[in-house]
């Protein structure tokens, strides 16, 4: 018997294996200028070069308006926690961050470069990161393993003066506050009364909590379930936490106000939300734990590439919206309908820094996006397909820069709108176009 969505995944697999093969790698870099003879170069490089260098020398931040950094974004990661796969190493985490790259370009249009390293202290990591600085307009950490990513992300926010972002916790998280705002309104709830249960306690979810938080949530209404059981103040291992790990500990203590102790099964009784972003099921979560939740439950199974338990196991149990990190399945919860807009709009804006308030203006953009379009429990958040909620995100986050006093260009919120879209459009259509005339060839 096949399982759902089984053979897609194995298709998938097959064809990025071939295709990577194919093309040697799914993104390049390429002249932006024209180029007609070797007067051309005396221009773009050597003697007409330096009167460029002589001008960025006088004020460093001329490098915005004269070189690439304006629409540049370093992709950092050391390897340590890829997809689903675990510590891999720096090379074999370069097919994904090329991923990530094309994705960057098609829906934000911005250009990213994969830079995995083979450093793996944290303090080596916030030097290696801290010295590209000059290169860039802002940094996207990726799959780097908790701890050590959130003190990353920490420490980087406030010693680099261009926007730095951890996709795995801040893009999971805008993700996941989209799709459940509109979940609770078709269901009937507001922010301060959900009772929420998070299965498992890694960067995803920690941020989760936190974004929550900062959209009006009641924490002491969010339950925490890691590998060892609920969070709460009085478990064994909390003196431990403090020491190793001081953002979960953190959320111990202000979490679970009703000190619910036990396990998974435990924490579900009469919630109304369930987020699981744990490990590959199926059959982590139970489809009898289901029914122990209150009537139109909400359950993101966010696991990839086996969501937790599958989506018609959860609705036979009396589930009433499912997402899942799948695009296989209705309600696709995925970080890449965040990080374009999101960057798209950081670059336009220069803002110093992306902050939690921008964040959840962010995701109560894309939710508004999917709203007009006309919410159902099989569609609470957008898809990626609908590119047109791109520009908006980038128009959220630039807006909402000003107001927090992180952007260094204020314009309004229109403008900032208006310069998004024509220059995702831009780059959607060049590569389209480079498609129809062969230029990026097909491949059988």
């Amino acid at each position: 018997m096949i399982n759902e969505g089984e053979t897609g995944g194995k298709n998938f697999s097959e064809l990025a294996i071939k295709y990577s093969k194919d093309y040697l790698g799914k993104i390049q870099t390429m002249p932006k200028v024209p180029v007609r003879g070797l007067s051309d170069f005396s221009v773009w490089y050597t003697p007409g070069v330096a009167a460029v260098s002589m001008e960025i020398a006088k004020d460093k931040d001329l490098a915005y308006d004269m070189t690439w950094k304006w629409n540049t974004v370093a992709i950092v990661t050391d390897g340590t926690r890829v997809l689903g796969l675990g510590n891999v190493g720096p090379e074999a985490s370069l097919p994904v961050m090329e991923g990530k790259g094309l994705i960057f370009k098609y829906l934000g249009g911005v250009d990213a470069i994969p830079i995995p390293i083979n450093v793996h202290d944290k303090e080596q990591i916030v030097n290696v990161v801290k010295a590209i600085e000059p290169a860039f307009g802002g940094v996207n950490l990726e799959d780097i393993e908790s701890p050590k990513c959130f003190y990353l992300l920490e420490t980087l926010r406030n010693e680099m003066n261009i926007p730095v972002w951890h996709d795995d916790q801040l893009g999971t998280a805008g993700a996941t506050l989209a799709g459940l705002l509109n979940a609770l309104k078709i269901t009937g709830r507001n922010e301060r009364d959900t009772k929420i249960v998070i299965v498992g306690s890694g960067a995803a979810n920690i941020a989760t909590i936190k974004l929550f938080e900062a959209a009006g949530f009641d924490i002491g209404n969010i339950v925490a379930v890691d590998s060892h059981g609920v969070l709460n103040p009085e478990r064994d291992d909390m003196d431990v936490l403090m020491k190793t790990n001081p953002w979960k500990y953190d959320l111990g203590l202000r979490t679970n106000k009703k000190r619910i102790t036990g396990e998974i099964k435990d924490a579900m009784e009469g919630a109304d939300v369930l987020i699981a972003a744990s490990k590959p099921g199926p059959g982590v979560i139970k489809g009898d734990w289901i029914k122990k939740m209150e009537k139109r439950a909400i359950v993101f199974a966010l696991a990839n590439p086996v969501p937790e338990i599958w989506p018609s196991e959860a609705k036979e149990n009396g589930a009433e919206i499912v997402g899942t990190g799948r695009s296989d399945f209705p309600n696709q919860v995925n970080n890449s309908l965040v990080f374009p807009g999101v960057f798209r709009g950081a670059l336009d804006a220069r803002v110093r820094k992306i902050n939690e308030p921008m964040i959840v203006r962010a995701s109560k953009e894309l939710a508004l996006f999917a709203e007009e379009k006309g919410i159902s429990e099989k569609y609470i958040i957008p898809t990626m397909e609908e590119w047109e909620v791109f520009p908006r995100v980038a128009a959220a986050i630039a807006d909402e820069g000003v107001k927090e006093n992180q952007a260094r260009i204020r314009m309004s919120k229109e403008e900032y709108y208006d310069r998004a879209k024509k220059i995702i459009s831009g780059n959607r259509g060049m590569i389209e176009k480079m498609m129809d005339q062969g230029l990026i060839k097909k491949v059988k």
